[in-house]
């Protein structure tokens, strides 16, 4: 997911993607585990999209708590 999407979102929406990307990030591991997996490079994918999640969902709420603090 590019960054452009995620920055669209409301930090409940990118709360959600987090969690559904550590479902899918969750399910992969599983996978690998059991020799399931083909393509391992899609566990590199999702771990950078969990963290290009937190790091937008961590803006957006230091940018709130900047606007409550300024009033």
């Amino acid at each position: 997911m590019k960054a452009a999407e995620l920055r669209q979102k409301d930090i409940a929406g990118l709360e959600n993607e987090v969690k559904e990307l550590q479902k899918a990030h969750f399910g992969l591991r599983m996978q690998k585990a059991t020799q399931q997996l083909n393509n391992t490079g899609t566990l590199r994918v999702t771990r950078r999209d969990i963290a290009r999640a937190k790091t937008i969902l961590a803006q957006k709420q230091a940018e709130e708590r900047a606007k409550s603090a300024a009033k």
